[in-house]
C-alpha cells in the first residue's frame, strides 16, 4: 500500500543504518508493500540470517497523535511477548531496535489473507479457535504503570482509568481530524455525546491488558504446510505489526478479530479464547463497549487518509464503515 508515511531507502543506505546502529549490515532482498504505514524490507543480514527491518516515517513526516512512538510500543510489545511466562504468543522475534528501525525474525507461514479461499471450513474452524486461545495468552500482559491508553510517552494518550483514555484516545483523533479537514460526516460533537453515553459501560473495565487493535487476516501468518498429510495440523504461525498496541479493554480485540469471521459468543474464536482462560461475557454493557470501539477504529481509519494521502476509493469504503458504527450507537442509545 502507498502512502505519504513510508520512507523508502537505497540498499546501501539501509545498510549503512544498520551497521551504524547495530554493527551488522544487511542484503535487500525486497520492499514488503502491504503494510500501510511504515516501510518494510525483507533483507538478509550479515551471516545470512533472514529478518524484517521496518522503518519509522521520517522525523518530520505528519503523524496522528497516537502514532507518535509506536514503533517503540512495537519493539516493547515484542519484548513483553517474549518473556511471557509459558510462552504461547507466536511471533517473530525481536533482533534489533533503534529510534528508527526495527528488525525482527522472518516467520513461516504465509499472511491468512493470501489464502483464505483455499483453506477448508475444518481447518478454518480449528486455526480460529487456536487463534482464541493465542489472543487470550496475549492479553495476560498489563502494563507496569497500571495506566490505559496508548503506551509511548510521545502520545501522550494514557490515563488512570479506562473512561477517561478511551475519551482523550478519541479526542485526539477528532483534533487530528480537525487539522487534515477529515470528512467524517458526522458532527465531531455528535461523537463525543456517544462516547459519553456509554461511560458506564467502560467503567466495567478496571484492569489494563495488552490490545493489539490489528488482527486482521494480513496480520495474522497460518502455516498450511502439512495440515494434517503428516500428523501435523495447520497452525497460525504469529502474529506481527503490533505497533497499534494499547492497555485496554481486551473485548476491543474482537473488533479487528472480526475482519477474519465470527467473534460472537458461540463462535470457534470466543471458544478457543475461553478454553485458555480468557473470559468474554456478552453483556449488554460489553456489547455497547464494542460499539464504541467499532466507531473508534471506524474514526482512526478515516482520519488517517489524510496524512497517509489515500485515495477517494478508501476514503468512501472506511467512511461507510464510519456511518454504520454512527448508526449502531445511536440504536443503542
Amino acid at each position: 500500500m502507498q502512502s505519504l508515511t513510508k520512507r523508502h531507502l537505497s540498499p546501501d543506505e539501509l545498510d549503512a543504518l544498520l551497521r551504524a546502529s547495530t554493527g551488522t549490515g544487511c542484503h535487500l532482498e525486497a520492499e514488503l508493500t502491504d503494510g500501510w504505514f511504515n516501510t518494510a524490507y525483507r533483507v538478509l543480514l550479515d551471516g545470512g540470517l533472514p529478518a524484517v527491518v521496518k522503518l519509522a516515517p521520517p522525523a518530520d513526516t505528519a503523524v496522528l497523535r497516537y502514532e507518535r512512538g509506536i514503533l517503540t510500543t512495537e519493539a516493547m510489545v515484542y519484548r513483553r511477548i517474549a518473556a511471557l511466562a509459558g510462552g504461547g504468543v507466536p511471533t517473530p522475534d525481536l533482533l534489533y531496535a533503534g529510534e528508527e528501525f526495527l528488525a525482527v525474525s522472518v516467520l513461516d507461514g504465509t499472511p491468512w489473507d493470501k489464502v483464505a479461499d483455499r483453506v477448508p471450513p475444518a481447518t478454518e474452524a480449528a486455526l480460529r479457535r487456536e487463534l482464541g486461545a493465542i489472543t487470550a495468552r496475549l492479553h495476560t500482559l498489563v502494563p507496569e504503570d497500571g495506566r490505559f491508553g496508548y503506551p509511548a510517552p510521545e502520545s501522550a494518550l494514557s490515563a488512570p482509568d479506562w473512561r477517561t483514555a478511551f475519551t482523550v484516545m478519541v479526542d485526539a483523533l477528532l483534533d487530528d481530524a480537525e487539522r487534515w479537514e477529515s470528512p467524517l460526516g458526522v458532527p465531531p460533537t455528535d461523537v463525543r455525546t456517544l462516547v459519553a453515553e456509554g461511560g458506564d459501560a467502560l467503567d466495567e473495565v478496571t484492569e489494563p491488558r495488552l490490545v493489539h487493535f490489528d488482527l486482521w487476516p494480513g496480520n495474522i501468518f497460518v502455516d498450511l504446510t502439512d495440515d494434517g498429510k503428516h500428523g501435523k495440523p495447520a497452525r497460525v504461525a504469529g502474529l506481527i505489526d503490533h505497533e497499534r498496541a494499547f492497555w485496554g479493554d481486551p473485548a476491543a480485540e474482537l473488533v479487528s478479530l472480526a475482519f477474519g469471521g465470527d467473534t460472537g459468543p458461540d463462535s470457534d474464536l470466543v471458544v478457543g479464547y475461553a478454553e485458555a482462560g480468557g473470559s468474554l461475557d456478552f453483556t449488554p454493557a460489553l456489547r455497547h463497549r464494542l460499539a464504541l470501539y467499532q466507531l473508534y477504529l471506524g474514526l482512526l481509519l478515516v482520519v488517517e487518509c489524510g496524512p497517509r494521502g489515500y485515495g477517494s476509493d478508501h476514503l468512501t469504503s472506511v467512511r461507510g464503515n464510519l456511518a454504520e458504527a454512527v448508526t449502531r450507537l445511536r440504536a443503542l442509545g
